[in-house]
């Protein structure tokens, strides 16, 4: 049985990119490529590293919780009062990489919030391949 009170939503967005997995970590991981994509920061790929991601409109702190390079990252990221947790995975494909982003934690009360992140993680990505693109 499950109670209301513990039940959390997920955003989830998979993606193709033609690109392979070594490609897109850099983005994911490097500071200076994240604040294209995403927000400022002052991201390292270490577990256990505390990071901030600032935008206009406020920031969002962080601390980093998995990494495998190339395979998988996860952060924490609260902002307000929410407490949620980032997770991205990197599987190869045979035309790139399948990225899978994650972001579970929404209360059942945090509908602006749910909602935000199911407009903005598409964005976001579309920025990220955008970046990927680029790299040589």
């Amino acid at each position: 049985m499950t109670h209301a009170a513990t039940e959390t939503r997920s955003v989830v967005v998979e993606r193709e990119i033609p690109h392979p997995p070594e490609k897109i970590w850099r983005a994911l991981t490097q500071p200076h490529l994240i604040a294209e994509w995403l927000m400022k920061n002052d991201f390292a790929a270490r577990e256990g590293h505390r990071f901030s991601l600032t935008a206009d409109w406020g920031g969002v702190d962080c601390v980093v919780q998995t990494v495998e390079p190339h395979r998988a990252l996860s952060y924490a990221w609260d902002t307000k009062d929410l407490r949620s947790t980032v997770s991205w995975t990197l599987t190869p494909t045979k035309d790139g990489t399948l990225l899978r982003m994650e972001q579970e934690g929404f209360q059942p009360n945090q509908k602006p919030y749910f909602q935000g992140a199911s407009v903005g993680w598409p964005r976001f990505i579309s920025a990220l391949e955008r970046v990927v693109e680029r790299l040589d």
